[in-house]
């Protein structure tokens, strides 16, 4: 399917709701820097001549497999958010976040067939949400005290959390070939998923692009 055909899903599909939604307002009148966008100028850049790892390409609708610069798989056309890729994610947007991440768990019971998890939401989103009013001090400082207790982010802030990579499920392979229409993960088939699970594993880093 050509690309530019690929829309975003604006109606309820009636499919397991992974996030709640809230309002945030921004409460600061400069313009921060966007980290997560420094960031990305060089994560496509492999760490080492031999790093397996994924890059999720919101242009293309696209997940790629690397070892190196070598390209493993390619798999498209792939669903992202509702409400399309941005840096700055908060909780309910629909909304995928760009960003650089590590996978840092696997579901194999999931109602998605598999889920992958990334590390979302990132000391850099998290940066970002202070500069922005998204997170106040008490927030920022909260979300490295559980980063440091549990080893990974908390998923219940205002950025919102449950992201990952994974199948469809027992949904409508119609409605996946030809929108955007999760709320927030990269999904691909039940297939497909299968494959990608096959190469990556904890640790994995993932750009989402």
């Amino acid at each position: 399917m050509p690309l530019n055909r690929r829309r975003f899903l604006a109606l309820a599909l009636g499919w397991p709701v992974v996030a709640n939604a809230t309002t945030i307002s921004p409460v600061n009148d400069y313009q921060p820097t966007d980290l997560v966008e420094t960031l990305l100028s060089r994560a496509h850049i492999p760490r080492h001549s031999n790093e397996l790892w994924v890059l999720v390409d919101d242009k293309e609708a696209s997940l790629s497999v690397f070892r190196g610069n070598t390209l493993i798989d390619r798999i498209a056309p792939i669903s992202l958010g509702r409400a399309g890729a941005k840096t700055q994610r908060v909780r309910g947007d629909n909304v995928t976040p760009l960003g650089e991440f590590r996978i840092n768990r696997f579901n194999y019971q999931s109602q998605w067939h598999i889920f992958i998890g990334i590390d979302y939401p990132t000391p850099p989103h998290a940066r970002m949400a202070l500069e922005k009013g998204i997170y106040s001090q008490a927030d920022y400082e909260a979300y490295f005290d559980y980063y440091r207790r549990h080893g990974y982010p908390p998923q219940t802030t205002a950025l919102g959390g449950a992201i990952g990579i994974h199948g469809i499920g027992r949904g409508d392979p119609d409605i996946h070939g030809n929108y955007h229409w999760t709320q927030g993960c990269v999904a691909v088939t039940n297939e497909e998923i299968e494959r990608v699970a096959a190469l990556v594993s904890v640790g994995t880093r993932v750009v989402i692009r």
